[in-house]
């Protein structure tokens, strides 16, 4: 939700430390004002991208459910994420079986 203006989304690498910064701020917040139920949509590749959720989750007595979302359908992604960065993404992408 951070780079969309307007309605419209509008990707900027530059601010991508930012935005992510602003979702964790976001849901924290959510949790401290007790917002019953919380999905962060986020392209979580890896477990320590994860982390800083789970803390919070446990600081405020949440539970997290995590969904892995697979391209089973061949669909195009929204957001015109170039096919190499995806491919980067799927390459280091690592699940923690617990």
């Amino acid at each position: 939700m951070y780079f969309v203006m307007d309605g419209e989304y509008k990707f900027d690498a530059t601010k991508l430390k930012d935005a992510h910064e602003w979702c964790r701020s976001s849901v924290g917040g959510l949790m401290i004002n007790e917002e019953p139920k919380l999905v962060v949509s986020n392209t979580f590749t890896q477990e320590w991208e994860m982390k800083p959720y789970y803390e919070l989750a446990d600081r405020y007595g949440y539970r997290v459910h995590s969904l892995i979302v697979e391209n089973r359908h061949g669909g195009v992604n929204e957001h015109g994420v170039p096919d190499d960065k995806l491919e980067q993404m799927k390459n280091r992408f690592e699940i923690k079986l617990i």
